[in-house]
């Protein structure tokens, strides 16, 4: 099979290679995905999962892309809750080869069920950004109806999907990021919307939740807007200052096809928007991570048609 690899944590983006990979093995449990499209995240070279293996050996090449939707080709020993044809989407493992290829050997229980009217572009879009959204909103900083809540990135793709849920689940939300993100923010469902450089955004406390993508100094100036009980909480690093009276936690998002399941159902019925600014077939990957970030929407990796 054809495939995106990586072999040298120094080269970055440079060392990007398509070449022909064996096709991948089921284990127990597993199922074989045609991969139609892909995305992926502009850091995870610098995982040290993309990398190394769960002992820490080297498992160089190594093929990027974490979120996968396609279609289940082989089953492992013991895999049950898909079937072979099925569509699917959801999240790989981070310790193994991911989904810039043409097929991926991803655990069962990471994906979930595709309805036929989603398109693959779509789904592949999802699992990360909208996981990362719920299980920071709610899982950890359990936001509830009528709390305040401040999301810095808002116009990204966890931040626009956090936004919308927040939004849906009667918060009062102020979204942050660059002068040029405000209408398409407040567009989401955002009350207010702050220019993390033009405005004094710590005006913006107290909140009940802060939720951070950004990490840095943003990270560490969000801490005194959270009021005595609320929680600051951020994918970007382990937060090095606390609110005085509040939690503060970093998190890595987790499979969960349950909640595939639910955010799959918003996007059918209209509650939740995805947006999807590019698509590049798999020969432009290294294209792909190197401009991504230029463009407005999640850039996903087309692989195969339908």
């Amino acid at each position: 099979m054809r495939a995106i690899t990586v072999r040298d944590p120094e080269a970055g983006i440079t060392g990007m290679t398509l070449e022909d990979l064996p096709h991948p093995h089921a284990t127990e449990n597993d199922v074989i995905v045609r991969v139609h499209a892909a995305g992926f995240t502009r850091g995870e070279l610098s995982w040290p999962a993309t990398w190394s293996d769960r002992a820490g050996r080297d498992r160089t090449p190594s093929v990027p892309g974490h979120e996968v939707s396609g279609v289940v080709t082989e089953l492992g020993y013991g895999t049950t809750g898909l079937t072979i044809g099925q569509r699917v989407f959801g999240l790989t493992d981070w310790t193994r080869n991911g989904s810039l290829a043409e097929y991926v050997a991803v655990e069962a229980r990471n994906l979930a069920p595709l309805p036929a009217d989603v398109d693959h572009t779509v789904a592949a879009a999802l699992p990360i950004s909208g996981l990362t959204a719920w299980q920071g909103l709610f899982d950890h900083a359990h936001l509830a109806s009528g709390q305040a809540v401040l999301i810095h990135g808002a116009a990204g793709g966890v931040g626009s999907i956090a936004v919308q849920l927040a939004h849906e689940a009667g918060a009062h939300v102020t979204g942050t990021g660059r002068s040029a993100d405000r209408d398409a923010v407040l567009a989401l469902g955002a009350q207010a919307f702050l220019d993390l450089e033009a405005d004094r955004w710590e005006e913006a406390g107290p909140v009940d939740v802060v939720f951070d993508v950004i990490g840095g100094n943003v990270l560490d100036r969000s801490a005194a807007l959270v009021r005595p009980g609320g929680t600051l909480v951020t994918i970007a690093q382990p937060p090095s200052v606390r609110p005085g009276d509040g939690r503060a936690l970093f998190f890595v998002v987790e499979p969960d096809r349950a909640r595939l399941t639910d955010l799959v159902r918003r996007l059918q019925d209209g509650r939740l928007r995805v947006r999807v600014g590019a698509l590049r077939p798999l020969a432009e990957a290294s294209a792909a991570f190197a401009s991504h970030q230029r463009i407005p929407g999640r850039t996903i990796i087309r692989v195969a048609e339908d």
